[in-house]
């Protein structure tokens, strides 16, 4: 008990230099590895159900359970290292530092190697650690093998044994004896060794802590522009500058008008990776090859000095459930992929757009949507340049589709001749675009909604006889709202809302309508949108594995 102890200890001061090589010097971090592997290796279904749960922090809890089993594994080191070095007698600290440091490195190297392996997505080359990496990866084990061994102490050596321990007398002279050496047991060691694995132990986890919070913000990056404050507040000038539109002038749905457009620091994230990929502008570049005429490599500073094209988007997460947090809005701006695509000269019988990107995430569009005039690469978001965790320097906005198709972090656009299944798709999740309609009330009520408008009222308590106003936004893709119903009867009877003009014809809407309670009681509000080709909000509640939820979203409402 006392050998597991000991590496636990030495495997958490192991960890904390793990973490800082990874954000500084992106050195091998192997429980991002054991998180992307299983995140890699998980049915869609399964990651559905995680998601729906647990949302954005799912794939932190894989981290942080990776980490502790981490951290367990270098405890099976100490108990492994110690009954060793019982066998074979050996009290001496440098060659038991030596065997403590290389015995588990060359393990744990040996399993990063195949979890890179299985991570690595199809198309790309296995991206086997560097001599920089491995010469990294080494530090940490140095550090377990240093604690460890201190810990271990030299409780192998007792000195020379008692000569009135023993029944017969020993006649040798003293000088001439040899020191005997005792093999090392658990029992050897006190509480003035549990002590200083104690005070290991204490300065060491708040320093993980401190490790994981740089690593899943990536509030560090080198290459991360600032989330400039100024650029959200831009965006709400420019919304507050218009007159609020006709249904919407009651204060309660002024947080609702602000953020028509989301901030940046609010906008959602699923990534396939607990980390945000570290990527250098200075050496970034995006290649297009495939079925092309003239394969072609562009840096950061040749895209930016194209035609650039701004335009308003919204992105929907395929896993959002009804009255999600999982979808929101930007101004995006960069490069039409189709003028980077007449360019390169498309070939006649090219049929999916393949990206590939420096996470190890890869998506495929049809070529058709992809010479859509909507269809960008962006590099700015809210009149900012990308943040590293919205995919700077580039990432692709594809309306349309569910955000699993604009891709971030984009390295290479490859254009193949056949249907292409990316990472999700493999996973069983839809490969078409946006099939549902999907209206969602934002007030009244106290729903997940709420994070994407700020300083909104959650209360769904009001006195009868006054307008409460009902509100909300409403979604399908590129096809767009033409009209949106609202129920206070759970369905029986239908009022039709008003829907403010788009930003585009890529975003969600904006709606509101009043109701007047003419008695105390419960109510149940529920809402339905019509898109413009005239299909009808179903409904049937469908789960969002594999096509996206369906379904109408209800709030009660006490009055």
């Amino acid at each position: 008990m006392v050998f597991f102890i000991f590496g636990l200890v030495a495997g958490i001061s192991c960890t904390v230099l793990g973490i800082f090589l990874r954000i500084n010097y992106d050195g091998i971090f192997l429980p991002q590895l054991a998180a992307q592997g299983l995140i890699s290796n998980t049915s869609g279904e399964i990651e559905s159900q995680a998601v729906l749960t647990l949302g954005p922090l799912a794939k932190y809890s894989t981290f942080i359970g990776a980490t502790f089993v981490n951290i367990l594994i270098y405890g099976v080191f100490g108990i492994l290292l110690g009954k060793f070095f019982q066998r074979i007698k050996q009290s001496n600290l440098g060659i038991r530092f030596i065997l403590s440091t290389l015995i588990p490195y060359i393990f744990m190297l040996a399993i990063a190697v195949v979890l890179l392996i299985i991570s690595t997505t199809p198309g790309q080359s296995i991206l086997y650690p560097t001599v920089k990496s491995i010469a990294l990866f080494l530090l940490p084990h140095m550090i377990f093998g240093l604690v460890f061994v201190l810990l271990l102490g030299n409780k192998g050596r007792r000195g020379v044994v008692s000569q009135l321990q023993s029944k017969e007398y020993d006649l040798t002279p003293p000088d001439k004896k040899p020191t005997p050496t005792i093999p090392i047991r658990d029992t050897d060691y006190n509480k003035r060794d549990m002590i200083k694995a104690l005070l290991i132990s204490v300065v060491a986890i708040p320093l993980i802590y401190l490790g994981f919070n740089r690593l899943i913000s990536g509030s560090e990056q080198k290459t991360q522009p600032s989330a400039s404050s100024s650029s959200n507040t831009v965006i709400r000038q420019i919304l507050q500058s218009k007159s609020k539109p006709a249904g919407f002038e009651n204060p309660l749905l002024t947080p609702l008008v602000d953020a028509e457009i989301t901030p940046t620091y609010l906008f959602y994230r699923i990534d396939i990776n607990t980390v945000v990929p570290n990527v250098d502008v200075t050496t970034w570049s995006l290649t297009l090859k495939g079925l092309v005429d003239a394969p072609m490599t562009f840096n950061y500073d040749q895209i930016k000095k194209m035609e650039s094209v701004e335009q308003f988007a919204t992105l929907a997460c395929i896993s959002n459930k009804l009255g999600g947090n999982l979808i929101s809005t930007a101004l995006w701006k960069g490069v039409r992929l189709k003028d980077l695509l007449v360019k390169t000269g498309v070939k006649p019988n090219v049929k999916y757009i393949v990206f590939r990107c420096s996470d190890g995430y890869d998506v495929g569009i049809p070529i058709e949507s992809g010479m859509l005039d909507g269809t960008i690469l962006a590099y700015d978001m809210n009149k900012s340049p990308l943040t590293s965790e919205h995919g700077y320097p580039l990432r692709a906005i594809v309306p349309g589709f569910y955000g699993m198709m604009n891709p971030k972090w984009i390295l290479e656009i490859e254009l193949v001749d056949k249907t292409y299944e990316g990472f999700w798709q493999r996973k069983g999740w839809t490969n078409n675009g946006i099939g549902a309609i999907n209206s969602t009330i934002v007030f009244p009520g106290n729903q997940p909604i709420d994070d994407r408008f700020p300083h909104s009222v959650t209360s769904n308590a009001f006195p009868p006889g006054k307008n409460i106003p009902i509100a909300g936004i409403a979604f399908a893709g590129d096809r767009g709202i033409a009209k949106v119903e609202v129920s206070v009867d759970g369905g029986k009877t239908w009022k039709t809302a008003v829907v403010k003009d788009p930003l585009s014809q890529y975003t969600w809407v904006l709606w509101t309508t009043g109701f007047v309670a003419p008695d105390k009681g419960s109510y149940e509000i529920v809402v339905r949108a019509t898109d413009k080709t005239g299909e009808v909000q179903t409904s049937t509640l469908v789960d969002p594995y594999p096509n996206g939820a369906q379904g109408y979203n209800r709030v009660d409402l006490t009055v």
